[in-house]
């Protein structure tokens, strides 16, 4: 009996070593769940966007435009066989200077001599001819005026002294007519220039029609270069001087500097000093012809250059640096920056690139602050702190080029974000031609 009391009280001891299990476990999780509901510590601010910015300035702005180009010889001359024959000598050397009246070929001369000496001894015997005549005539004019002769016999010898004179003048002639040939068989340069390689060589047949073109001489100073304007870009252009966007220079007086191959720039400036009147109908352009001085034959005919062409003005043009403009989804924009440096979204109209900053047509003030360095990492609700200061238009000594197509003037409300920004990019050199002034208006 007493061994069943004691199965039965541990029994009940293991029951309620159980139940109590079975309360502090929900209680415990409960703890555990409370102690995770803790509040985390409160996230860090983050630090401010640094920034430079530039101050707008609308002031007079000297442009340069760029154009494609290339040179071409103020004087391009053939070299000739004026007369027929064989080609005896080459006298100068290919691609070298000639001077005016320098012997470039020789031709055979022995048939032009022989023709010379017929022509001298046809002259010779004319001009016997025309001494008897003339003695002729002497002796009858006296019997004449006695009646011992016929009026006939007066006039016959009247006639033949007459005849015998024009025998001699045409004699004379083909004298002159001889000693031209002869003398063409010695050809010579017409001007100061570059010779070019030989088209014929020694013992070659050459006439007028047939071969005689033998070589070129091209005078290099001057020298021009030639570029061209197409017809968009002058209506382009002729709006905006309309508009008192675009001052040219007085009479058109633009200067022109060449930029080479290499980068490098030629030293001397040309002057514009020919426009074509008229569009090409093939190209829809029209030519320009600037004029340079090139003593030292810097300048080749054939190169293919720079045209820098400056002497127009933008008046109260806004410039600011390309880096602070920004491609949206639909237009360009700008970080503005109030009076308590908070950043807002500004939409502008961009024209032609500066160097490396951009014409702002619409969208900016005279005083307002724009983020040039840090914009891509600024958005509506950024701290911003200014580190710096840009100065607007610092890159006023390089070229114009063209600009994209104009934006929305609206601008984008604080809290729009374009889905895709980016920094407007320049145009990589050599790409399309850039826009122009049209220097050339009448």
């Amino acid at each position: 009996m007493n061994r069943s009391f004691e199965r039965d009280v541990q029994r009940s001891r293991a029951v309620i070593r159980g139940r109590r299990a079975r309360w502090w476990l929900p209680l415990a999780a409960a703890v555990a769940l409370f102690a995770g509901c803790k509040k985390p510590p409160a996230e860090a601010q983050r630090p401010p966007v640094e920034v430079t910015i530039v101050t707008v300035e609308a002031k007079a702005t000297p442009v340069d435009f760029e154009f494609t180009a290339q040179t071409e010889s103020s004087r391009q001359v053939e070299i000739r066989a004026r007369v027929e024959g064989f080609l005896d000598r080459r006298m100068y050397t290919e691609g070298d200077l000639v001077r005016p009246g320098q012997t470039m070929f020789i031709m055979d001369r022995k048939p032009f001599e022989a023709a010379l000496q017929t022509a001298k001894g046809e002259l010779a015997q004319q001009q016997a001819r025309l001494t008897v005549t003339k003695a002729n005539l002497a002796r009858v004019v006296p019997l004449a005026a006695q009646n011992a002769l016929s009026k006939k016999d007066l006039d016959d010898a009247i006639g033949n002294e007459k005849e015998a004179e024009a025998a001699v003048i045409a004699a004379q002639g083909q004298v002159q007519t001889a000693e031209l040939n002869l003398s063409y068989t010695i050809i010579k340069s017409p001007l100061l220039g570059v010779s070019s390689y030989a088209r014929q060589q020694e013992g070659s047949y050459v006439t007028p029609t047939q071969g005689g073109l033998l070589t070129y001489v091209y005078q290099l100073d001057p020298i021009w270069v030639n570029f061209s304007i197409s017809e968009n870009e002058l209506l382009r252009y002729r709006e905006q001087i309309k508009k008192g966007q675009l001052i040219f220079p007085t009479d058109n007086k633009f200067d022109v500097k060449v930029i080479l191959a290499d980068g490098s720039t030629y030293p001397d400036v040309g002057h514009i000093d020919f426009t074509n009147p008229a569009f090409s109908s093939e190209t829809g352009t029209f030519l320009v012809r600037a004029v340079f001085a090139n003593p030292k034959g810097v300048l080749r005919p054939g190169q293919f250059v720079r045209a820098r062409v400056s002497g127009a003005v933008r008046p109260n043009a806004i410039l600011v640096p390309q880096s602070a403009v920004q491609q949206g989804s639909k237009s360009h924009f700008v970080w503005v920056l109030d009076k308590e440096s908070k950043p807002h979204q500004r939409v502008v109209e961009v024209g032609d690139w500066h160097g490396d900053d951009w014409f702002i047509t619409q969208g900016l003030q005279t005083g307002e602050r724009v983020i040039v360095d840090g914009a891509i990492r600024v958005n509506t609700d950024s701290q911003i702190k200014v580190v710096g200061t840009a100065a607007p238009g610092g890159s006023a000594d390089k070229p114009a080029a063209s600009a994209p197509a104009s934006a929305a003037g609206a601008s984008l409300a604080p809290h729009e974000q374009p889905p895709r920004v980016q920094l407007a990019q320049r145009r990589p050199d050599g790409g399309a031609r850039n826009r122009a002034g049209d220097s050339v208006i009448r």
